[in-house]
């Protein structure tokens, strides 16, 4: 038999994470679908894959994409699309950026 069950203690720390976690849009899911995809300036992906046209947040990740996706096709940084110059010029400044804290509720 092993020793009596005491309660364990919660730190600050691991709370704030718990809270952090529950507060924090991470963009995932189908909210954060036109954030993922880069339409609106502001979103995570930056490039688009001028092949397949998937979108990455930077050139590395892109490589990496297209070195697994299209090995015969050799790289070429100035043929990729970049979403943020291409996309609306409307700059609002309300409007919320990726991974901004969502709710205050606790």
């Amino acid at each position: 038999m092993t020793g009596k069950a005491k309660p364990k203690k919660h730190t600050a720390k691991e709370i704030a994470a718990k809270v952090d976690a529950a507060t924090t849009s991470r963009g995932g899911g189908k909210a954060g679908l036109s954030d993922r995809s880069g339409v609106e300036k502001g979103g995570h992906a930056k490039l688009e894959c001028p092949l397949c046209k998937t979108t990455a947040p930077d050139v590395k990740s892109m490589q990496i994409h297209h070195d697994a996706r299209h090995p015969k096709i050799p790289f070429d940084e100035s043929k990729l699309n970049n979403l943020h110059t291409a996309g609306p010029a409307t700059s609002d400044p309300n409007k919320p950026k990726p991974g901004v804290r969502g709710s205050l509720k606790k």
